[in-house]
């Protein structure tokens, strides 16, 4: 069964004002505190040059019912429902959402395809996005009912409790077991490594009734390839027992990696199933580098260092979340808000490490709901869905620029259709339908037209204007960087007679072309608040 939507109060520091959630699921996302916004200048333009592709920017975070549930229809969730999937193909990364109870109903109860909770096909939903080139990151999150029941005062249990029993040290590896063994299961199952010895495997094959699919025991099924632990545990808005500190985290997270060096024993952690899995850090709420150093820190105390000399870490992807925002009552276009100075930041802090993790955003996004404090707001004609298209694109074209290696937006559908909470309405597909909205539509467009295309140089600012390349194939984004309804006509150099302007279709999936003619290889391109793209010859 999915969790019950319920109402959560999230107080919010820094002039961010209380405002109640909607959620469909246990996993509220905060409004992150900001300071003055720092606004689009050549000074804070990015300027190196990236070998990540734009498609890597273009992810969507899900949950089982989202690859297996037609709508109005529970029971059915064996398969995938192929008109979601035709959306999700849209994207080239999930994130998918997974509670720790759908893996482990029953403590040492390991069940895949069928969950014994949910009835969900974990294996379909890994091995269509692996035939349909779509990325999975597993964020394998929230303690489930056997764990609070058994380690948890009654008063104090919350799905989101921190998963080691009450009282114990939290920064302690060893409290940690019971998450990391289901760790190294998921691993085994999902994982590359096929010489996993399957004694140390387990599965529930008892039928729930009659004609229920039995599960089995599968070892290195290659369909997954990143894991993240948890998810925002810097929740400083939590109740008690649901929150951890840098060091308590590390501690979690070295137990969850490789079972704490292998100190736990040989079926704990996720390296010690399978050393080729990228294990992810939960992405963090507060975007707060201090946080991350903690973690870094506690490493370096507690595991020391590796070979080379560098930190033995227990992640090898630095991971957290930003809704861009100004203030508390409505989103805010991408360069308007803190999204540059938070990536470059969490990059410089890499930076500091021997072997330069990467940086992800996993969780960014604007509702469409009116009432939303995170919301992408009507703008002269365009509606709020077509804003909310220009800015989730635009925040892409951002993060790219400042060395975020993959980027995935929240969500996929709605949590609460037509809700005003906040993260409610922040689909980028309608689940009544079952159709793309713009935002979806825009992301498909440019990751068929110039999803391999790295992104090279900024040649201006008012109005923005970037150059990506594939080889000896050279493509100019232009847009207004601003969220005012701004529109102009920038003069391209294109080093051609001709060129092709490629303009976003928010209603269908294939972008629109356009022949412009140019007088001395110049060509007049028209720029709005939607970005717009040009071929044309590097400069």
């Amino acid at each position: 069964m999915k969790t019950n939507i319920y109402l959560k109060s999230v107080i919010v520091l820094l002039s961010v004002s209380v405002c109640l959630n909607a959620c469909k699921t246990d996993d509220v996302k905060p409004v992150t505190a900001t300071t003055n916004a720092v606004p689009v200048s050549d000074t804070n333009l990015a300027t190196a040059v990236t070998t990540t592709p734009l498609a890597n920017m273009f992810g969507v975070n899900t949950y089982p019912w989202d690859f297996l549930e037609k709508p109005g229809d529970e029971n059915d969730v064996s398969d995938i429902y192929t008109p979601k999937m035709s959306i999700i193909n849209s994207f080239s990364a999930a994130r998918h959402y997974l509670d720790w109870n759908y893996l482990e109903d029953a403590q040492n109860s390991f069940t895949y395809n069928p969950c014994n909770s949910g009835s969900w096909n974990l294996d379909a939903i890994y091995t269509a996005c692996k035939s349909n080139n779509i990325t999975s990151l597993v964020d394998i999150k929230n303690c489930p009912g056997w764990f609070l029941t058994a380690y948890y005062p009654s008063s104090l249990q919350n799905s989101e409790d921190v998963p080691a029993p009450y009282g114990s040290s939290l920064t302690a590896p060893a409290s940690y077991i019971a998450q990391a063994e289901m760790a190294f299961q998921f691993a085994a199952r999902y994982g590359s490594n096929t010489a996993v010895s399957k004694s140390l495997l387990s599965v529930n094959t008892t039928p729930r009734w009659t004609n229920d699919p039995i599960n089995a025991i599968k070892v290195g099924l290659n369909t997954v390839k990143y894991m993240e632990c948890d998810n925002e545990r810097d929740m400083w808005w939590g109740p008690a027992g649901t929150v951890q500190t840098a060091a308590e985290y590390a501690a979690d997270m070295s137990a969850f990696y490789d079972g704490n060096m292998g100190k736990l024993g040989k079926n704990v952690g996720v390296k010690t199933a399978d050393p080729n899995m990228i294990v992810v850090m939960g992405g963090l709420a507060t975007a707060d580098s201090t946080y991350l150093k903690g973690m870094i820190a506690w490493c370096a105390a507690n595991r020391g260092y590796k070979a080379d000399g560098s930190v033995n870490l227990c992640f090898d992807i630095i991971n957290y979340h930003y809704y861009n925002s100004v203030t508390s009552s409505v989103g805010a276009a991408p360069e308007l808000s803190q999204a540059a100075s938070y990536a470059d930041e969490m990059v410089k802090v890499s930076k500091t490490i021997k072997d330069v993790p990467d940086v992800w955003v996993t969780e960014s996004g604007y509702d469409i709901n009116p009432g939303s404090t995170q919301r992408a707001p009507a703008i002269g004609t365009k509606s709020a869905l077509l804003v909310q298209g220009d800015w989730i694109l635009r925040t892409s074209l951002l993060y790219i620029k400042h060395n975020i290696k993959r980027l995935f937006f929240y969500q996929l559908f709605d949590d609460t259709p037509n809700s005003s909470g906040t993260f409610a309405t922040s689909g980028l597909a309608e689940i009544s339908t079952v159709t793309a909205r713009p935002a979806a539509n825009y992301i498909r467009q440019v990751k068929t037209l110039m999803g391999t295309y790295t992104y090279v140089k900024t040649l201006s600012s008012k109005p923005m204007v970037d150059e990506y390349t594939n080889g000896t194939n050279t493509i100019y984004a232009l847009y207004e960087p601003t969220a005012q309804g701004l529109t102009g006509t920038y003069s391209l150099n294109v080093g051609a007679a001709t060129s092709t302007l490629y303009t976003l279709n928010p209603n269908a999936a294939t972008i629109k072309s356009s022949t412009l003619t140019a007088k001395s290889n110049i060509v007049g391109v028209p720029v709005s608040e939607t970005p717009v793209f040009v071929t044309g010859k590097a400069q």
